[in-house]
C-alpha cells in the first residue's frame, strides 16, 4: 500500500483538462481549415488532388465539405488559399453544417432538440458500433476511456448493450453486410434514442465513398443527431461534440 501511494505522488494528476490547449495536439496534427478567397475561378488544382472530392467552387467562393474530408492535407500542399489549423471543434448537429467556404468561417455546432439534451446532460449511456470502418476511430473513441482522458467525469459511458444504451455511436461507412446489424442495434435502444455519425466514413463513407459495397454513411439509413469530422477524429474532437451535444460547454 505505501509502495502504491508513493507512485501516486510521484505520477501526480494524469487526467488533462478540458477544453485542451492547442500546444497540447500532436505537431502535425491538422484541423479545421481556413479557406481563403479563390481569385483563380479557372483553377482546379485543389479539387483534382482531393481523393474524396471534399472540395468545390460555387460563384466566387471555395467550399470544402468537413463530413467528407480524411484530413490527408493534399489540398493546403498544392493550394495557397487552403490552410489547416489546429482548431480540433468539427463537430455538428446538422449535416449541412460541415461544408464551409471562404466566406463561413465557423461550423453550426447548435442543437434544436433542448428536451433530448435536459434529459440526457448528466449520465450519457452510448452503444459503439463499427460498421466496416478500419478501427482508427474506434481506437479514438477507446482513448476516451483511459486515465488521460476519462470521459466518465462528465456522465458518459459506453456500455455493452444497447438495451443499456440512450444511443448509438457508430465509426465506419457501413458496409452491405452491416446495415441489419445497424438497424437491429438502433431498434435495441429505448426511446428517445440519439444517433452519432464519428469520423468521415459513417458521415459520407470516406475513402470508401466510391464503393457499391457500402451506404455512404448512417445518414442513409437513420436520423444523425450530431456528426463529429475526422478522420480519424482526435479524442479531444469526439469529447467535445459529445460536451456540446449535452450542453456541458
Amino acid at each position: 500500500m505505501y509502495r502504491l501511494i508513493k507512485e501516486r505522488i510521484y505520477q501526480k494528476h494524469r487526467t488533462v483538462k478540458f477544453p485542451i490547449s492547442k500546444n497540447m495536439l500532436p505537431e502535425h496534427f491538422l484541423g479545421l481549415p481556413v479557406l481563403k478567397g479563390c481569385s483563380d475561378n479557372n483553377c482546379r488544382k485543389c479539387m483534382e488532388v482531393c481523393p474524396v472530392d471534399a472540395i468545390f467552387k460555387r460563384n466566387d467562393s471555395l467550399y470544402l465539405d468537413l463530413g467528407k474530408c480524411i484530413f490527408c492535407g493534399e489540398c493546403a500542399i498544392i493550394c495557397e488559399y487552403i490552410n489547416f489549423t489546429k482548431e480540433y471543434d468539427l463537430v455538428s448537429m446538422d449535416r449541412e453544417g460541415l461544408v464551409i467556404s471562404s466566406s463561413s468561417k465557423n461550423i453550426s455546432s447548435h442543437t434544436k432538440n433542448l428536451l433530448l439534451r435536459k434529459l440526457l446532460k448528466n449520465s450519457l449511456k452510448l452503444r459503439e458500433v463499427s460498421a466496416g470502418g478500419c478501427n482508427a476511430c474506434e481506437l479514438d473513441v477507446n482513448v476516451l476511456n483511459t486515465v488521460s482522458w476519462d470521459i466518465g467525469r462528465y456522465g458518459i459511458q459506453f456500455v455493452a448493450s444497447p438495451r443499456h444504451a440512450d444511443g448509438i455511436l457508430l465509426t465506419g461507412p457501413v458496409s452491405k453486410n452491416m446495415e441489419i446489424a445497424v438497424k437491429k442495434t438502433y431498434e435495441a435502444v429505448s426511446d428517445p434514442k440519439i444517433v452519432i455519425a464519428c469520423g468521415a466514413c459513417a458521415i459520407d463513407g470516406g475513402p470508401f465513398f466510391d464503393s457499391d459495397e457500402v451506404l455512404k454513411g448512417v445518414d442513409k439509413i437513420l436520423k444523425v443527431d450530431l456528426y463529429i469530422a475526422g478522420c480519424p477524429p482526435h479524442p479531444a474532437t469526439i469529447m467535445m461534440g459529445l460536451l456540446q451535444f449535452l450542453g456541458k460547454l
